[in-house]
């Protein structure tokens, strides 16, 4: 039957020619107003997102904005974007945009007087596996954390929504009421007359060459029609933000490049849908569908999608791309699968748009960290008008205040380095990206394409000896090794939301961690040299941390930068080498964010020395009892706590190897030490440890195992369980700051504040009681937490714990009254996973009584 339906739809469209019905195109406007000599603020881009950012800097008060549209208002991919907006994200931030985004379209017509064809119509996502329903239930957790309605429902349920779908092969579905359509060039058109109406100035028909640079700041605009001064560039070109990012004296990376991404539109049906008809998003299928004029609107994401290049900024709008019928086939066939009614029916066009997209799905947002006051909103990923009116208001306020109302770190610009800056890399990933927009995400998956980008020396010897790698920073990680004789491939392509196949591998080697010696490849970790001739470093970092680090030479630091308000933007260890020169260790994705840190506080006219020198060490993490005794062997030197206290660093031979920096700490918790070792002696060193380690029962261990004893040792990691808005007195690290160290920090006046009114969140640790691993789908991250019945906050990280047993969650509790250890000890706590609550039994310290191992707290290190 659906062999004969395809062979009559396509001998239509191929031999009776369904036509394409395009709207005629409006006037251009000839008049050239001459452009102002100056403006506080200059936003290229009038689509959507420029448009956002425009409405939500004159909401905060600023005024004197210049909006610039090389072609005609809204006449970009936002022209040609299917208008659903869809609070249904995979990150919380994003959730947040959109559904302030649906919040805000829902009164701007009231407000501006301009139609946006707002319609709260629901959406529907359906589920044609066990998986993707389990996906789904994980989903509505998060949601109702931020009080948006939703539910999983039953087929039949579907059927009644939505008459036209076929439910035959479907398990459930999620159903979102709040969700809604709009006409995204309306949506624009709306913010602009908003905009306008508070003094900003808008031309169209204007292009960006370039911007002006000044001492590393921006000072102006380049355009085709004159030069504007400007304190602020806000750079939302779309698909034109990566050349534009490049033309600049100073170049800005804005890693996204574009596909082709094609949609149908339909007459209207027989009998019309109504406006208030679901949109349906089928992602086995790999199709949305949506009304359209009592018609259809359906795209998708294929497995095959077309990258397109971009240079050159020469399309003034966007037009419809070539019609692509063969490659539309697969998602034609989805639509009818679904939709089988929609055989007779007529359709009006093929539309064929470019879209951006990013090399991790995720929008790019921020200021760059080369060019001060250039700012950045691009690379929606096909999300532009569900997260355009949250992301436009997110960053004027970082614009006004300094920083966001919320932690948009997993947005950040500054989550990517230049080396994502490849077109090649782009062209390849974005290939890849595209279709994960819908394909079922189980925990700890890994991009496939753009790998072995970065590399420690140890690559090969590693995999040889069988690394299963995963990908941070675009720097290759060991997540384990695989011992001979397993099933290589099977546990490769291993996914599941419960137990995963690498268990047990793990389990040996977090045991190998205590009760002998591992050795963990931590190349990756950023590291950067601070020096001057004089006490200059001393002093700068002394006002960057929040720890002293007036420390004798030799001795290792660990502490934070903290912003004015008291939260992270950066954790770290620092040693100091000699009298005037520190080494600062940082996460590996803090490397951009750390720099760019630095140097925006560090003195312009000074001494100061300051060089990322991450690519001239590997980092060997040595773990367990035994470490003590193989590089005794390989240094002849005594490596006892007496010889080699704790939190220590010695300039070493190892070997044959000179000039090793060998630290006493582990990142875990466990006894050991951390080598750092100049890149040319890296595989000379790691040959000489494995050779003598193996009378101790060394191997090789990866960043699982030391994941599960970073987290059952209670230890935070940045950018998960820590973020800009989370400090020090919040997670339990005021052991780490020193108010009275004799100078002023960063910071210290909130710690002080916040000391004195009271904490209202507070970092906990969470073990569950009657979660059973091998048939329980297990917590990952994400999952809300319940005390006595009522939500409190949700998990920032959880592992399997197999020194307890049982799976440890971290997470912060919230409460509108202040956080005491009492307010702690006295609820009853539960972790939902997947719509199923599970018992947690509540801790402020880690079970330290429980580990064979026990060491003072200000000895432990992160977990990066």
């Amino acid at each position: 039957m659906h062999a004969r339906l395809m062979s009559d739809v396509w001998g239509h469209v191929r031999w009776r020619g369904w036509r394409c019905v395009c709207p005629p195109q409006r006037t251009a406007s000839t008049g050239a107003q001459p452009l102002p000599p100056r403006a506080q603020v200059v936003i290229c881009g009038g689509g959507i997102t420029g448009a956002s950012v425009a409405y939500h800097l004159t909401k905060l008060g600023w005024q004197d904005i210049v909006l610039l549209e090389q072609g005609r208002l809204a006449a970009g991919s936002t022209r040609f974007c299917a208008g659903a907006v869809s609070t249904v994200k995979h990150i919380s931030i994003e959730t947040e945009m959109a559904d302030y985004s649906n919040k805000l379209y829902q009164q701007l017509e009231a407000e501006t007087g301009v139609p946006t064809g707002y319609k709260r119509t629901g959406s529907i996502l359906l589920a044609q596996t066990q998986d993707r329903l389990i996906s789904l239930r994980r989903m509505v957790s998060r949601l109702r954390m931020k009080s948006i309605p939703c539910e999983i429902i039953t087929p039949k349920q579907v059927g009644e929504l939505h008459p036209l779908i076929n439910i035959h092969d479907l398990v459930g579905a999620m159903y979102v009421p709040e969700d809604a359509v709009v006409s995204t060039a309306d949506v624009a058109l709306a913010l602009v007359t908003a905009a306008r109406s508070k003094g900003v100035q808008v031309y169209e028909h204007t292009a960006v060459n370039h911007v002006l640079v000044e001492r590393g700041h921006v000072s102006g605009v380049d355009t085709d029609r004159g030069q504007i001064e400007c304190e602020y560039f806000v750079n939302c070109a779309g698909q034109w933000a990566y050349e534009l990012g490049l033309s600049n004296e100073e170049p800005v990376s804005i890693p996204l490049h574009a596909c082709e991404h094609f949609y149908l539109l339909t007459r209207p049906l027989r009998t019309p849908l109504k406006d208030t008809t679901p949109s349906v998003v089928d992602p086995d299928g790999r199709i949305y569908i949506r009304n359209w004029q009592g018609g259809i609107l359906s795209g998708g994401f294929e497995k095959n999608p077309k990258p397109i290049f971009t240079e050159g900024r020469n399309q003034m709008e966007i037009q419809n791309l070539q019609e692509d019928w063969d490659h539309f086939e697969p998602l034609l066939s989805a639509l009818l699968r679904r939709m089988p009614s929609l055989e007779a029916l007529e359709i009006l066009r093929l539309v064929n748009c470019p879209e951006s997209f990013t090399p991790d799905m995720r929008c790019v947002m921020g200021e760059s960290p080369t060019l001060l006051r250039y700012f950045i909103l691009a690379g929606m990923n096909s999300q532009g008008c569900s997260l355009g009116g949250g992301a436009g208001k997110f960053l004027a306020e970082w614009m006004v205040y300094g920083y966001p109302q919320d932690n948009v770190w997993p947005l950040d610009i500054k989550r990517f380095g230049a080396l994502q800056s490849s077109r090649t890399f782009l062209r390849h990933r974005v290939m890849e990206v595209m279709p994960l927009i819908y394909d079922l995400k189980v925990p700890r998956w890994d991009f496939q394409t753009g790998r072995q980008l970065r590399t420690s020396p140890l690559y090969d010897r590693l995999d040889t000896q069988g690394a299963r790698w995963m990908e941070k920073h675009g720097f290759e990680r060991a997540k384990y090794f695989v011992p001979p004789g397993k099933d290589l491939l099977s546990l490769d392509q291993s996914k599941t939301f419960y137990k995963p196949d690498w268990f047990d591998i793990v389990g040996s080697e977090v045991k190998c961690c205590k009760e002998a010696v591992c050795v963990i490849d931590m190349s990756s970790f950023t590291k950067f040299e601070i020096s001057s001739p004089g006490d200059q470093a001393l002093d700068i970092l002394q006002y960057l941390l929040s720890n002293d680090v007036d420390v004798p030479v030799g001795h290792i630091v660990h502490t934070g930068m903290l912003n004015e308000r008291g939260g992270y933007e950066n954790d770290c260890s620092v040693v100091r080498l000699q009298k005037r020169s520190f080494f600062v260790i940082s996460p590996t994705d803090q490397q951009v964010h750390c720099w760019s840190w630095l140097k925006q506080h560090l003195p312009r006219d000074s001494d100061l020395f300051l060089e990322d020198v991450t690519w001239k060490y590997t980092a060997l993490n040595l773990i367990g009892p035994r470490a003590m005794d193989v590089l005794s062997e390989l240094s002849y030197a005594p490596m006892t706590p007496d010889h080699f206290p704790s939190l220590f660093c010695k300039e070493m031979s190892v070997g044959y190897a000179n000039g090793i920096r060998v630290m006493s700490m582990t990142h875990t918790g466990e006894p050991g030490f951390t080598l750092y070792i100049p890149i040319e002696y890296a595989l000379h060193v790691y040959n000489e440890l494995i050779s003598v380690g193996q009378k101790y029962g060394i191997r090789n261990a990866g960043y699982y195992a030391l994941r599960s004893l970073r987290i059952e040792k209670f230890f935070a990691f940045w950018g998960q369980d820590l973020d800009a808005f989370t400090t020090p007195l919040e997670c339990g690290r005021e052991f780490r700051v020193k108010l009275d160290k004799g100078c002023d920090f960063i910071g210290r006046d909130a710690l002080l504040r916040q000391r004195e009114e009271g904490i209202f969140k507070r970092f906990t640790m969470f073990i569950l009681e009657d979660h059973d691993t091998d048939l329980d789908l297990w917590p990952w991250w994400g999952e809300p937490i319940y005390r006595n019945g009522e939500h409190v906050g949700k998990t920032t990280s959880s592992a399997y714990s197999y020194t307890l047993g049982r799976h440890v969650c971290l997470g912060f509790i919230h409460s509108p009254q202040p956080i005491t250890p009492d307010f702690i000890n006295r609820g009853e706590y539960e972790i939902e996973i997947a719509g199923q609550r599970f018992q947690a039994k509540a801790k402020l310290y880690p079970f330290s009584s429980l580990f064979t191992q026990r060491r003072r707290k200000d000895d432990m290190e992160l977990g990066f």
